[in-house]
């Protein structure tokens, strides 16, 4: 890869709770509170990034006011549209961002409307694209009609309209705006692998966008928080492609602990990801989700069989190698892209597709590929369950007891769910699983450990009670779930498992995946107080956009890791939505 340039006035990061995401299922984009966007990956998630200043890369598209200011932000609710509100000494200035949706593919269309809410606004615009991660400047430049310019910029086409005052100037364009107050002001910029045709026109591509939001909105009234529950929903909404393929983040590289430590590039497709969207959609009712990772994990499993890979591209591809990039990172990150899991093997992403199915047949949603798929990932878990595995967390492989027992809470799911003349036998294989690996991995306490050679505790040892595997009320359940409350949460965070023997917080962030765990955790076991107290906790450990990182800094309250981070909204959404309800009774399906 070519080296990139040097730095230049690039916009400096921001701590990440700050940042709002704009999507459209094809690719997303990190606003900043200075109105900078410095991530954008194009045509599609995976692409190189256009705009990598977030990592120290080169390129961002900035609006900004030229007075001092201070901001605020809010999404317009079901939607991904974002509308920055900056207060300076003399008005307010509000600039509303999305990209169009739903995403075309092969072309980005980002859209920008400034408002002067109270008196004039005065802004300072900048357009900066520098394909493949900063490595291209922009070339052929031109202007193509009045307040029209266009050109490349490595494998890009860029159009941008409404720059009527704007001047080229190395690297990019820029330009001084004035608003009339009251009125409006738009900017269309186009990127795409083709040349564009005709110029966007900004109100129809507001109207259609807004539209397609409200198409996909769900209002969910039936959960513990409905506005929150909502977003989440909408975030997952963003994420997931037209293939139907949810990404596990928009973004690479960013820290996932305070100082610099394990950094990863999550612009790809997480079969366990995918699984627990489609589950707590359909929690929720919000089939459409459901839907699209039924038809995303069905047709992996068609394709691989049971050589399944734990992650896929949003078109089905192979996840690259991983390979670092030539760039500082984001402070205490570092820099890669393509990830390793691709070498893996993770037995649980068969139980978990099971689940999948199971709640898509209790909803009357799985057709005969999704029939088809389960009896594969069924096959495919009678071939493989000797192996040893990477696991949930993606460590060296050994015979973990998450992997294996979340097997077991997918065929009984899958037994429980669907009336066919193999039913029997997936309980059968279900008992034989439980069985082979309570003889391997009861702690001589009596709860679950990790694995037969490690006798630590685990937050993934909760999940199969929750998903049906092991019986709420059954000894094991009771005394993991006790012992890991005692040993691997603080003041309603919870932690993955123990690394050393430093103090938790030190190895790494609280995980929220896991905050809601115990929140579905202390539910089923009919403690609603701590359960609330659970999801409420976890719930706050956002910023003003209301995304969710993998982990939480306690100490610092500060967001962890890459943003946002489905599996933590998803999460949220199926949490919300279980809270509501009575708990389960013993042996019913989550």
């Amino acid at each position: 890869m070519t080296r990139p340039h040097p730095p230049h006035d690039d916009p400096p990061p921001h701590v990440l709770r700050e940042y709002a995401l704009i999507a459209d299922g094809e690719r997303g984009a990190l606003v900043g509170p200075r109105g900078d966007i410095t991530w954008l990956c194009a045509p599609r998630w995976d692409s190189g990034a256009v705009f990598a200043a977030l990592i120290g890369g080169r390129g961002h598209y900035t609006v900004m006011p030229t007075e001092r200011f201070v901001w605020g932000g809010s999404y317009e609710p079901g939607t991904l549209i974002w509308c920055s509100r900056w207060v300076t000494a003399d008005g307010v200035i509000e600039c509303r961002e999305a990209l169009a949706f739903p995403g075309d593919p092969r072309r980005a269309v980002l859209l920008r409307r400034i408002h002067a809410v109270e008196g004039d606004a005065r802004v300072t615009v900048r357009l900066e694209p520098h394909a493949e991660y900063g490595a291209h400047r922009p070339r052929d430049v031109r202007l193509e009609r009045p307040g029209v310019w266009a050109g490349r910029t490595g494998p890009l086409h860029w159009r941008w309209t409404g720059a009527d005052a704007a001047r080229h100037r190395t690297p990019g364009m820029a330009a001084e705006l004035t608003v009339p107050a009251g009125g409006h002001h738009d900017l269309v910029l186009e990127l795409s692998e083709d040349r564009p045709g005709e110029p966007v026109d900004p109100d129809r591509a507001w109207h259609a966008t807004r539209n397609a939001w409200a198409r996909t909105a769900q209002p969910l009234p039936d959960c513990l928080a409905p506005d929150d529950a909502r977003h989440a929903h909408t975030v997952l909404r963003g994420l997931t492609s037209a293939s139907g393929g949810m990404v596990a983040a928009a973004t690479t590289s960013l820290p996932e602990r305070a100082e610099a430590g394990r950094n990863y590039d999550y612009r790809y497709v997480w079969i366990r990801d995918q699984c627990y969207a489609g589950q707590a959609a359909a929690a929720a009712g919000a089939h459409g989700l459901t839907d699209d990772a039924v038809r995303f994990v069905a047709a992996r499993l068609h394709e691989d069989g049971p050589r399944l890979a734990p992650a896929y591209t949003a078109t089905g591809a192979p996840v690259p190698d991983q390979e670092p990039l030539p760039l500082p990172g984001y402070p205490g990150g570092g820099d890669r892209i393509g990830n390793h899991v691709n070498r893996q093997f993770q037995l649980d992403a068969f139980g978990e597709a099971l689940l999948l199915f199971a709640a898509a047949a209790r909803a009357g949603r799985l057709g005969p590929d999704g029939r088809r798929a389960a009896d594969i990932a069924v096959a495919a878990i009678e071939r493989r369950h000797h192996e040893p595995d990477a696991g949930i967390w993606e460590l060296d492989d050994r015979a973990w007891t998450h992997s294996r027992l979340i097997c077991a809470a997918g065929l009984r799911a899958m037994a429980a769910s669907v009336r066919c003349a193999r039913a029997a036998s997936w309980a059968g294989l279900a008992d034989t699983l439980t069985a082979r690996t309570a003889a391997t991995s009861t702690h001589p306490t009596g709860r679950w450990q990790r694995a037969p050679d490690d006798p630590g505790l685990d937050a993934a040892l909760l999940m199969p009670a929750i998903r049906g595997g092991i019986g709420a009320r059954d000894p094991r359940t009771v005394r993991t779930l006790d012992a890991y409350r005692a040993e691997l949460t603080h003041d309603h965070y919870a932690y993955r498992f123990r690394h050393d023997e430093r103090p938790l917080a030190e190895a790494e962030g609280a995980f929220l995946l896991c905050g809601y765990l115990m929140a579905l955790a202390e539910h089923q076991q009919g403690n609603e107080r701590e359960a609330v107290r659970w999801f409420e906790r976890n719930r706050a450990a956002c910023g003003p956009p209301g995304l969710f990182t993998e982990e939480y800094d306690i100490g610092r309250r500060q967001l962890r890791g890459n943003l946002p981070q489905a599996f933590v909204h998803a999460l949220m959404l199926e949490t919300s939505v279980r809270l509501a309800a009575p708990a389960p009774t013993e042996g019913e399906q989550l």
